[in-house]
């Protein structure tokens, strides 16, 4: 059964589309495609059904990284099907863990720059939406920085898993 891990930003329409296509990247890159899966998902509504934000598209082009997206809202029933849910900045993570149905599925809410060793004691991924071209540039610098770290992390745990 693949390893499921999904993003969560705000609208589910700038920073976690960027963290997952990003991390789909280096899953396939490392070959473990067919055991590690990622998608999406906003903790608000107001973007479901909407593409991602063409900055955000643009951004990801021009770095080699390709999204086919629609935003959609997280549920807290998808705790159950999923491994790891990566929030983008403290203010998801607590809401994320207010969802969680039990104690376990609050367990498997973390901030993505955790697995960034240089990310120091500030997590967050700030929301690029307000701002410039360069708030999207920032975001997928920080979105690579961290992939790295999670992928390694995510494999350290299906090693760890009973077959």
């Amino acid at each position: 059964m693949a390893y499921r891990v999904c993003f969560v930003c705000t609208g589910n329409i700038c920073r976690s589309p960027m963290a997952e296509s990003v991390f789909r990247a280096r899953v396939a890159e490392a070959g473990v495609d067919d055991l590690i899966k990622a998608d999406s998902a906003g903790t608000g509504g107001w973007h479901e059904g909407d593409a991602a934000d063409p900055r955000a598209v643009s951004v990801l082009d021009e770095h080699g990284y390709g999204t086919e997206h629609v935003a959609r809202q997280f549920q807290p029933s998808w705790f159950g099907r999923l491994d790891l849910v990566i929030a983008l900045d403290t203010g998801h993570l607590k809401a994320l863990r207010r969802l969680a149905p039990t104690e376990e599925d609050a367990r498997k809410v973390r901030l993505l720059r955790s697995y960034d060793p240089s990310a120091g004691t500030d997590l967050d991924v700030p929301d690029p939406y307000y701002g410039g071209r360069d708030g999207f540039e920032e975001c997928l610098e920080m979105v690579e920085a961290a992939s790295a770290g999670l992928l390694a992390s995510v494999r350290e745990h299906l090693e760890e898993r009973p077959v």
